[in-house]
């Protein structure tokens, strides 16, 4: 009697016996479509709350605005460290305790920081760059959306999710945006009167809630479940056992460890130009959406009571750039649509940066065309990766690539400081975080486009 395990039949086949992935009900799509969204989200509410809180925690700590920068430096490093162990875990845990882990990790960081004291010294900053390094694993929550997602699309019952899989899954990446509007709206409203360290123990409350939604409701893809019981076949020495299992399925088996596969001969180009690229966009990221009002207050003279509120209009019209660089991959193809995506980006904060645009509407205008495609491009490049890695070391290979934004930051931040200590912010945000963001562009030239009957067989590799 075939043995069961969650749909799966991972009995051993007989003969040339084939066999079919069990699908995602529509139902069921549409929940792991809003659970990964939410999870998203507050993940980058709690990574949001440090950049937004920064003041009000230099204050109480007594750093100075040096001090304060070097523990966001160290902050970076330690991130990165995590993002770049995080993946390897999650292609052996599973997609749905991956997102367990993340969004749970979010949790435990966001109510540890708020009860790091302030008057030890040097104490107490280590404990803080600990502590928050570990916000890594709420960042890497992007890598296991993408993965799961991607998994969930390919069998899905809901026609139209399959067949324009990155237009749907633009809405979830799309909680960029949604979390740092809330990190910044809930700032407003509690701050003055509760505190910095209340604003952390807020974030950890819908971080419970959704890994308890998340234990309940949703279940592991059944590409993972296949991938998961080759790997114990061929740990228990089963290994023709594995391939005739793979073959049943239509599938390649590998035995490689998923750190090691992202470097093999046909995923190497990829891994290497997808984290250049990621780097040097992050020069944008930085400069024109975490250090958005010191750009305009200081680059084009606004003031930064106005600054704040331009922000805010232009992070709004941010979300739909996702949503529409998600619509484009699918009609376009997602390399062309990055490409096009973040060279027009670096030409539009070129533009914006120019002595010509001065009075605040074509600020708003160029500001907002650069950073709507500047981010967007993010939902297409997530769904991008996930396709060109396997089932085996795709979330090692999101989650590394992921973890190169951190030295983007670092080494963005460097040439920032540098350029804008010698010649003044406009042109440190024109040579570092424009140039940055062209380059990024040009850079996803050289990735390997994943053809639409290749992928099938690509997606299929375990």
């Amino acid at each position: 009697m075939s043995i069961k395990e969650a749909g799966v039949d991972l009995s051993t086949p007989t003969g040339d016996e084939k066999r079919r992935f069990p699908t995602f009900t529509k139902k069921r799509t549409t929940t792991v479509s809003i659970l990964a969204l939410l999870a998203w989200t507050v993940a980058v509410f709690d990574y949001g709350l440090f950049g937004t809180l920064l003041p009000a925690m230099q204050e109480e700590f007594g750093w100075t605005a040096p001090e304060a920068y070097a523990i966001n430096t160290w902050i970076a490093v330690g991130t990165a460290i995590v993002c770049f162990g995080i993946g390897p875990v999650i292609d052996r845990l599973g997609r749905r305790k991956g997102m367990m882990l993340t969004v749970g990790g979010t949790a435990i960081v966001s109510g540890v920081t708020a009860f790091i004291p302030a008057g030890l010294g040097f104490m107490s900053n280590a404990l803080l760059v600990l502590v928050r390094s570990f916000g890594g694993l709420g960042f890497s929550e992007q890598a296991v959306n993408a993965t799961y997602m991607n998994e969930v699309y390919q069998v899905t019952e809901d026609e139209r999710k399959r067949k324009r899989p990155g237009f749907h899954y633009s809405f979830i990446q799309g909680g960029w945006p949604l979390g740092f509007l809330l990190a910044s709206a809930l700032a407003l409203a509690f701050l003055p009167s509760l505190g910095w360290r209340a604003l952390y123990l807020m974030a950890t409350i819908p971080a419970i809630i959704i890994v308890l939604l998340i234990a309940k409701k949703l279940k592991e893809t059944p590409q993972f479940e296949l991938h998961q019981k080759l790997t114990q076949l061929e740990k228990s020495g089963k290994t023709s056992e594995a391939h005739a299992l793979a073959k049943s399925f239509g599938v390649e088996h590998s035995s490689s460890a998923p750190l090691k596969r992202i470097w093999e001969p046909a995923l190497r180009r990829n891994t290497i130009i997808f984290s250049l690229a990621w780097i040097v966009n992050f020069f944008g990221i930085m400069i024109f959406s975490i250090l958005g009002t010191s750009v305009l207050a200081n680059a084009k003279g606004v003031q930064l009571s106005d600054a704040f509120w331009m922000l805010i209009i232009i992070n709004l019209l941010a979300y739909f750039g996702y949503v529409f660089h998600g619509w484009l991959g699918d009609k376009i193809g997602r390399k062309k649509t990055i490409v096009s995506g973040w060279i027009i980006s670096g030409l539009s904060f070129a533009v914006m940066l120019s002595p010509l645009v001065a009075s605040p509407f074509l600020i708003i205008l160029t500001y907002g065309t650069g950073l709507f495609f500047l981010v967007g491009p993010y939902s297409a490049i997530q769904y991008f990766m996930a396709e060109c890695y396997p089932v085996s070391c795709r979330a090692t290979g999101l989650a590394f690539i992921g973890a190169m934004s951190q030295p983007g930051i670092i080494l963005g931040g460097a040439l920032f400081t540098v350029v804008a200590a010698a010649a003044g912010t406009g042109p440190a945000a024109l040579w570092v975080g424009a140039l940055g963001t062209l380059l990024s562009g040009f850079l996803m030239l050289g990735t390997k486009s994943v053809p639409a009957v290749a992928l099938e067989e690509a997606n299929a590799i375990v």
